[in-house]
């Protein structure tokens, strides 16, 4: 059984979806369409990267993922000096643990990939003479290569390889002598805040070494990780790592429309800081300790 996963930012207010997955259908009958999500901020391809690499490892392989945030081509009749080359953007296929992602090469690829680097990567120029397809290219370009990679039609009859692709900007954890300084990258459903810093970030630093995390009210600081949200009392702050090993920081039963997440309750919004303070043998917090 095929299956195609849609991630854009379309919404689901408007008949854009249906439309997607009966142009689909009309092709496959027989294919398993998974959304992901179609609620991206639009044209924020790094938060579609954070969406897809969160999720992908939890389809099988030969899964294809039609990524259509910010998905209209930049081509050549566009650029009118030598400096925006770098703007130019095709219909890229991205293969990568064996799973195929269908995109535009606005950043996504290298936001995307990491550290980690392409098993193959694609480029469909032949949108160039398809002015057609330029409006709405996920269903007027990125279904039809979704079909042809079922098909197994060899990617050189209709792309040329590259090596090369673009990333957004993203923010990185800073990693100093003691200190983890993170960011919020986003917030869930139930306002839960979720940061770029991982569970390896923290196993630099040891087996058992006190920490604190702070954030805007350090009044609210956590010293340990749970292993479930229900470790805490309810409605109690709570640190976990999350599914994608990242930290993520919670009130345990608390949700948005209900007594409120830990986005408002503490006042968090994206890009926010979170630092992570450690605490190692000899340090003055543990000194302290003895007094």
């Amino acid at each position: 059984m095929q299956i195609i996963t849609l991630t854009s930012d379309i919404g689901l207010k408007d008949f854009y979806v249906a439309s997607l997955k009966g142009k689909l259908l009309q092709f496959r009958p027989e294919v398993h369409i998974v959304d992901v999500t179609h609620q991206i901020k639009p044209f924020e391809v790094a938060e579609a990267a954070f969406q897809l690499r969160s999720c992908y490892q939890s389809f099988p392989k030969g899964t294809i993922h039609i990524m259509g945030v910010d998905s209209e081509p930049y081509l050549p009749y566009k650029v009118t000096d030598p400096s925006q080359e770098s703007l130019l953007a095709y219909p890229s296929i991205l293969k990568f643990d064996n799973q195929y992602f269908i995109c535009n090469d606005n950043g996504f690829i290298g936001t995307f990939l990491g550290e980690d680097v392409p098993q193959e990567l694609y480029r469909y120029v032949a949108i160039e003479k398809q002015p057609e397809a330029w409006n709405f290219m996920m269903k007027n370009c990125f279904i039809d290569l979704a079909q042809k990679i079922i098909q197994k039609i060899p990617f050189t009859e209709y792309t040329v390889p590259v090596k090369s692709y673009k990333k957004a900007f993203t923010t990185h954890p800073i990693v100093e002598h003691n200190l983890i300084q993170g960011n919020v990258i986003h917030i869930d459903n139930f306002g839960n805040i979720i940061t770029n810093i991982f569970k390896s970030d923290f196993e630099r630093f040891g087996k058992d070494v006190p920490f604190v995390i702070s954030y805007q009210k350090r009044n609210y600081d956590i010293d340990r990780i749970s292993l479930a949200y229900n470790d805490v009392s309810m409605s109690e702050r709570v640190a976990i790592f999350n599914d994608s090993g990242r930290l993520e920081i919670a009130i345990n039963r608390g949700a948005n429309g209900g007594n409120g997440g830990a986005d408002r309750l503490f006042g968090m919004r994206l890009g926010e800081a979170v630092r992570v303070t450690f605490y190692p043998k000899g340090s003055v917090r543990n000194l302290d300790a003895f007094l």
